[in-house]
């Protein structure tokens, strides 16, 4: 009796198996060399643009430099505040700036003084133009004097910077205990401002677009510092927040009043921050008071920047 044994498989498969292998591992290796290929050819074009493009976009006509000024209608006569967005509108052509004029009744300040408008005004801005660099407020009452001066060239070059801040400096004059940063570079710096002889002068500073001047005016028109009832409103505010929050001051430099916010006569301050022919700007300090009247002391200043700036 015989037993029927099983065949015995070859050990070499049909010609087509050995076919579809080489077939399949030729094809992953293809995959595989242009997936590395993809993913070298991302990684070195990812390289050239943090390295050479600074790794954003900024829009072509982009202006670098947004000069905000809230106008009070109810208040000033037409031909006062149209002057004053003359004055800013010619400035700003000449440098390939722009201009915003949000009014006071733009913005809801509950109650608080109108002062206070200046704050959401800039964070307006900021959204507005997204891609501006920096964004100037200056006050209503206040004229730019010099046209020649660019605010990259006189004041936000780091270098500029770096010549101008006023290090070691009391926030409070003259003697409060917490002082600007020594060893601030002007790279890092997100905002200038000035001081008189009373405290800061927020009537004329420079803000740099970017998280940190969101925070800052966010913190800056918090409810609980708008009721608070400081007797120089948001000024106060402002000295209070530079003095308590060390993320703001160490971002924040003093430059010498004259450089940005030159005072008029009649205006609450020394003669280092007394106006003088070829400042920048001029600033009618506190005019708005009792027995002064803005436009009168604007007149003549209002005359000579147009005979300024039309004979450059």
């Amino acid at each position: 009796m015989h037993l029927a044994i099983p065949s015995r498989k070859s050990s070499n498969p049909p010609p087509y198996a050995n076919r579809s292998s080489r077939y399949s591992m030729l094809r992953r290796s293809r995959v595989q060399a242009i997936a590395i290929t993809v993913c070298a050819v991302g990684a070195i074009l990812f390289l050239v643009s943090h390295l050479f493009g600074g790794g954003e976009r900024i829009p072509s006509g982009t202006p670098p430099v947004v000069i905000v000024t809230v106008v009070d209608e109810d208040n000033y006569s037409k031909d006062y505040i149209k002057n004053i967005k003359d004055n800013r509108i010619e400035y700003a052509k000449k440098h390939g700036y722009t201009t915003f004029f949000p009014t006071i009744k733009d913005y809801d300040l509950g109650g608080s003084p109108t002062s206070w408008a200046r704050v959401p005004a800039v964070r307006h801005a900021l959204t507005k133009f997204p891609y501006t660099t920096f964004v100037w407020y200056l006050d209503q009452n206040s004229l730019i004097m010099n046209p020649d001066l660019t605010v990259e060239s006189h004041i936000t070059n780091p270098k500029t910077l770096e010549s101008l801040m006023i290090k070691d400096q009391s926030i409070v004059p003259p003697d409060s205990v917490i002082k600007t940063f020594s060893h601030l570079k002007g790279d890092k710096v997100d905002m200038v401002v000035t001081q008189d002889k009373e405290g800061l002068a927020q009537g004329s500073f420079i803000v740099r677009r970017g998280d940190w001047s969101k925070f800052f005016l966010d913190t800056w028109f918090d409810p609980l510092y708008r009721s608070y009832n400081f007797q120089k409103a948001d000024t106060h505010a402002l000295e209070h927040i530079v003095q308590w929050h060390p993320t703001i001051l160490s971002k924040l430099v003093l430059i010498p009043q004259r450089t940005m916010n030159s005072y008029a006569k009649g205006s609450n301050t020394d003669e280092s921050g007394a106006y003088k022919d070829g400042d920048f700007v001029i600033r009618f300090h506190g005019c708005e008071s009792s027995g002064r009247d803005c436009a009168a002391e604007a007149d003549p200043f209002s005359k000579q920047w147009r005979t300024v700036f039309h004979s450059r």
